[in-house]
C-alpha cells in the first residue's frame, strides 16, 4: 500500500505540531544546551585558554574561512558536472556572499539568492555565476545537489571512527542513492517538493512553473555517478573538520579520543545540523548531537566549550567571507557597467 493511500485512510488526518517541526526541534536543542550550560557553568568558567589556545582558535578561523572557499569551488564543480559552465570567481563570490543568509529565519534564503542568480544570469554580467540563464528546474537541481552531496560526503567519513556498533558501516549506505538507479528519482522527488514548498510560501517567486519543469529533460540525465562533485565536497568537509580540530587542540582535548573518533563524531553532528529541520545554520542541533555522541568518552564541560568555540569560530569565518565577497562582487558588477 502506498504512503498516499495510508494517509487517506488515516481517520485523524494529519496531526501537525503547533508551530511546525522546525520550531520544536529548535526548542529541544536549545533546551538541551541550556541544561548543559547550567549543569556545567562553573566548570566552564574555570576553563581558561593560554596564548597557544588563542592561536589555535585564530587558526581555526583561517581554516574555516578556507573551507568556505573550497565549498564555493565544490558548488562550481556541481555546476560544471551539470553542464552549466561556471565562472569560477563569480561562483565562489556568490556562494560566500549568500552563505551568511543561512542564519536568517527560514533557513533557505542563501539557497534563494543562488537560485535567482542562476535564473537571471547573463553573458554580459561578469558577476553572474554562469554565462546563460538556467530554467527553474535546472537552477533548483544545481542549488539542492550541493548540500545533498556535502551530507553524503560527511557520512562517508564516519567509518574512520571504527566499527561503532555497526554505525561505521551504516553510514556508508546512503552513498547508494548516488547510483543512477536511485539518483534520478531522488533528485526529482526532492526538486518537486522544494519547488512546491518555495512557491506556496511565496519565498521564491522566480521559480519556473511545474509545467515548464516537466517539459525539460532532467539536468542529471546521462551524467553518471557524480564523482567529481562528491570528492570536492569531501575536501570541504575535511577542511571544516580542520577548523573543529583547532578548537579541540585549543582546549587540549585531543588525548581524550583518537582523531578518527573526533572525525566520526563531528561528521555525524555536522550532517545532523545540515539536514535536521531546526534553527537556521544548524544552531543548537550540531552542538546537541555532538554532546550526545561524545560525552560518553569526553568530559562534558570541555566538550561543551569546544562546541561553543567552534560555533563562534565558524560564525566569524562566515562574517569575514561574506564581507570580502561582497566587496569583490561590487567590483565585478562595476566592471560589467563599464
Amino acid at each position: 500500500m502506498r504512503l498516499q493511500d495510508l494517509r487517506q485512510r488515516w481517520p485523524f488526518g494529519a496531526l501537525p505540531l503547533p508551530g511546525g517541526l522546525r520550531r520544536w526541534v529548535t526548542l529541544a536543542s536549545v533546551g538541551f544546551l541550556l541544561a548543559a550550560l547550567l549543569a556545567h557553568g562553573r566548570q566552564l568558567l574555570e576553563l581558561q585558554l593560554d596564548g597557544q589556545g588563542w592561536c589555535w582558535l585564530l587558526l581555526g578561523i583561517g581554516v574555516s574561512l578556507l573551507s568556505l572557499v573550497v565549498n564555493g569551488l565544490a558548488w562550481g564543480v556541481v555546476l560544471q558536472w551539470l553542464g552549466h559552465g561556471p565562472r569560477w570567481a563569480a561562483v565562489v563570490l556568490l556562494f560566500l556572499d549568500s552563505n551568511l543568509r543561512k542564519y536568517l529565519p527560514g533557513g533557505i534564503w542563501h539557497l534563494a539568492q543562488r537560485l535567482r542568480a542562476l535564473q537571471t544570469a547573463s553573458d554580459r554580467q561578469p558577476s553572474a555565476p554562469v554565462p546563460h540563464p538556467c530554467s527553474g528546474r535546472q537552477a533548483a537541481v544545481a542549488v539542492l545537489l550541493e548540500p545533498l552531496l556535502a551530507a553524503l560526503a560527511a557520512l562517508a567519513l564516519v567509518p574512520f571512527g571504527g566499527w561503532q556498533g555497526g554505525l561505521g558501516l551504516l553510514a556508508l549506505l546512503p552513498l547508494g542513492v548516488l547510483l543512477p538507479r536511485w539518483f534520478g528519482p531522488l533528485l526529482e522527488r526532492l526538486e518537486r517538493r522544494r519547488l512546491r514548498e518555495w512557491t506556496d510560501q511565496g519565498l521564491l517567486q522566480a521559480v519556473a512553473p511545474a509545467a515548464e519543469a516537466a517539459a525539460l529533460a532532467p539536468p542529471w540525465q546521462g551524467r553518471g555517478f557524480p564523482w567529481p562533485p562528491l570528492l570536492a565536497e569531501l575536501g570541504f568537509v575535511l577542511l571544516r573538520f580542520g577548523g573543529f580540530a583547532c578548537c579541540v587542540q585549543a582546549f587540549d582535548l585531543s588525548f581524550s579520543l583518537g582523531w578518527g573518533g573526533w572525525l566520526a563524531g563531528f561528521a555525524i553532528a555536522w550532517t545532523a545540523g545540515l539536514v535536521v529541520p531546526g534553527a537556521p545554520g544548524g544552531l543548537g542541533v550540531f552542538e546537541t548531537v555532538l554532546l550526545l555522541r561524545l560525552t560518553a568518552v569526553v568530559p562534558e564541560a570541555p566538550l561543551l566549550a569546544v562546541a561553543i568555540s567552534y560555533r563562534l569560530v565558524t560564525a566569524a569565518a562566515d562574517l569575514l567571507a561574506a564581507a570580502m565577497a561582497r566587496r569583490d562582487l561590487a567590483a565585478l558588477r562595476n566592471r560589467s557597467y563599464c
